[in-house]
């Protein structure tokens, strides 16, 4: 309906970039915000959101998914953008248009991929600009060996190919590769400062977990952009940091106020998802989180690992299999009380790390909606912002259960930290700032302001929950009513539109 004129009439519109909140009409054109008014004219699509917020497009920093049933979850839960930076692809330009090719619901983009680079460049790997290259390898020693100086060099040129073809940054598995040098983290830096973009960073292990380790990762990323003056972010500070986020934050806090650039993200959630086969997961490695094999749940069959020999045999068989890891109790009022203090971190960003999903059994439709029972991911795929906005907003001190979620009628509400406002800053306004420097695009979305993209999300802000659970992870969101993408219906009346595929690509502007 972009090109034929849409207004959304009588809804409440917030726009976090100017601090609009009012009762107002949007119009929408080509693709773009054409007016922002009252008694604007009769549209060809005239749809009525009264009582209902308007507001700009989710903008997830932190998304693995490419694959139609997972990017459909994000729509549901208001993300209009969803880009692969932790990871990021390479060679960059071939994801670019492999994306393009099969069109894709929301807008996407990557940054360069330094694992896959270093596989390349260390171990002899074939490139492949993909995360299931990534997850295939994930246990393989000889990427995470440390490098030589002429290997080093050819992980840079990998990397400053992949800048030039408009990577939005460079993403660092880091804690994926613990024997890689110090001194090999600063080079990347180096590289991503010269290119004025950030570094998306999965911290090395922390001291406290590793008393051993050649330096401590919350450190590691401060002194990377006090040396370099790269734009570092520091990726699920959440996940990385468990109980130990209070002395994280805090020196954050103090690289942030020297005049670092540091910023943070996290997700609300209490534990995360990788594949079976990383370095941090080994047995023998276990303790150093608090972890057991029991503290694993293998998702292509959802056993939680019942002995060490199970966990072996599961990394030697499937080191990619994804696997959920219980850190941090939701049922546990401190546990619960150290994810706010990461989501409201002044600055912190939403992101999900959603993660693609995991087929127990072959799709006889992939394209199919609603998502049939076979597929299964972690929670967050389907539920990172709307639970984030219900936290933040209503009643932070209530989790889901795994089962049905808290919190759905006006009546139950408590008081979150912060204003609705302040809440959608978080999902839109704030990460696109964060890229907005170096990618044009960026200054186009996370606003709904006349001129700008038409991403925008419309909402009920008394409804707006999770509904995904660890033993219903697919269940879409409540609350969303419409999501459009460059003025295009991507989820309409609460369900999703299953032939719209008007997501474009978002690129860096090499120098």
């Amino acid at each position: 309906m972009s090109d034929s004129g849409l207004v959304l009439r009588g809804g409440r519109v917030i726009d976090p970039g100017s601090g609009l909140d009012a009762v107002l009409d949007v119009a929408v054109a080509h693709g773009q915000i054409a007016a922002i008014g009252t008694g604007l004219p009769p549209a060809a699509d005239d749809v009525d959101v009264a009582g209902q917020v308007v507001t700009a497009g989710f903008i997830d920093l932190h998304s693995h998914v490419s694959d139609l049933g997972g990017l459909r979850l994000q729509a549901m839960d208001g993300v209009t953008t969803a880009l692969e930076l932790e990871a990021g692809v390479t060679p960059v330009a071939d994801a670019y248009r492999r994306a393009a090719a099969q069109g894709r619901p929301i807008n996407y983009g990557f940054a360069a991929s330094w694992a896959l680079a270093r596989m390349q460049a260390v171990a002899g790997l074939p490139p492949d600009p993909s995360l299931n290259a990534f997850m295939a390898r994930i246990s393989d020693p000889a990427w995470q060996r440390p490098a030589e100086p002429a290997q080093v060099t050819a992980l840079l040129a990998r990397l400053s190919a992949d800048l030039a073809d408009g990577a939005l940054g460079i993403g660092v598995l880091l804690g994926y590769a613990p024997a890689a040098s110090p001194a090999e983290y600063l080079r990347v830096a180096e590289l991503a400062a010269e290119a004025g973009l950030p570094a998306f960073t999965h911290a090395r292990d922390l001291i406290e977990m590793v008393p051993g380790a050649v330096i401590d990762g919350a450190e590691e990323i401060v002194r990377a952009a006090a040396q370099t003056g790269a734009h570092m972010h520091y990726c699920h500070i959440n996940s990385t940091s468990q109980r130990h986020i209070g002395r994280v934050l805090a020196l954050v806090g103090r690289a942030q106020d020297a005049g670092s650039r540091v910023t943070t993200e996290a997700y609300p959630y209490g534990s995360g998802m990788t594949g079976i086969g990383a370095a941090f997961l080994a047995p023998d490695r276990l303790g150093e989180r608090g972890l057991a094999p029991t503290s694993l749940t293998y998702a292509p069959t959802g056993e939680r690992v019942s002995t060490e020999a199970r966990l072996r045999e599961l990394r030697q068989s499937d080191p990619g299999g994804l696997v959920i890891i219980d850190m941090l109790s939701e049922d546990d009022p401190a546990d619960r009380a150290l994810l706010m203090r990461s989501l409201t971190f002044p600055g912190a960003v939403v992101a999900s790390d959603a993660m693609p999903l995991t087929w127990t059994a072959p799709p006889a439709d992939p394209t199919a909606w609603p998502l049939p029972p076979a597929a299964i991911t972690h929670p967050r795929t389907a539920g990172t912002f709307c639970r984030a906005l219900r936290l933040l907003t209503r009643d932070a001190g209530q989790f889901a259960a795994d089962g049905d979620p808290v919190g759905r009628n006006a009546e139950d509400l408590g008081h979150g930290p912060l204003s609705l406002a302040q809440a959608l800053a978080k999902c839109s306004l704030e990460p696109a700032r964060l890229l907005a420097d170096r990618v044009p695009a960026m200054r186009r979305k996370g606003r709904l302001q006349a001129g700008l993209d038409a991403d925008v999300v419309v909402l009920d802000p008394e409804k707006i929950t999770d509904r995904a659970s660890y033993r219903h992870s697919t269940r879409p969101s409540a609350g969303i009513r419409h999501v459009l993408v460059n003025g295009t219906f991507v989820v309409r009346d609460g369900d999703i539109v299953a032939d719209a595929r008007p997501g474009r690509p978002v690129r860096a502007d090499p120098r």
